[in-house]
């Protein structure tokens, strides 16, 4: 009986110093980083259903973004900006225009960034049939050269 007792604790002991082995190595790679998700997440661009961004540039001075209009009517003071205080950025609006049904248009944002990837909440602040909206959309993408 003895001996069945010792053989299994050998059992657990082997195995977990092997399991602790490897929370160890997944832990350092996750400390150095190259496990970071971030790392892994594709470039996009969300803003709302009807407004879509078809496509887009992110640089150390700002971002540009063309917007295409596919709601079913037209909008006018059509405004995309970056929030107050967030990503180091001038302005918190580009600015203004109106799309019309099927139309597009650049809008550019005067950033000053700095990092290697962008990631931010988009506010989009339009008029249609004479009322005002404001929805929010989010950028991911990596900082341009």
């Amino acid at each position: 009986m003895a001996k069945e007792g010792q053989a299994a604790m050998e059992f657990l002991m082997t195995y977990g110093w092997a399991i602790l082995v490897v929370l160890i190595a997944i832990g350092a790679l996750a400390y150095f980083g190259v496990l970071n998700p971030s790392r892994f997440l594709p470039a996009s661009c969300t803003l709302m259903p009807g407004l879509s961004c078809e496509s887009f540039k992110v640089d150390a001075t700002g971002l540009t973004l063309n917007v295409r209009n596919g709601m079913g009517s037209d909008l006018t003071n059509v405004t995309i900006g970056v929030p107050a205080g967030a990503a180091n950025c001038a302005s918190s609006t580009s600015a203004s225009a109106s799309l019309n049904d099927g139309a597009a248009a650049t809008f550019t944002i005067s950033c000053t960034l700095t990092g290697s990837r962008f990631k931010e909440d988009l506010t989009i602040g339009y008029t249609q049939d004479g009322l005002d909206h404001t929805r929010t959309g989010q950028l991911v993408a990596e900082i341009e050269a």
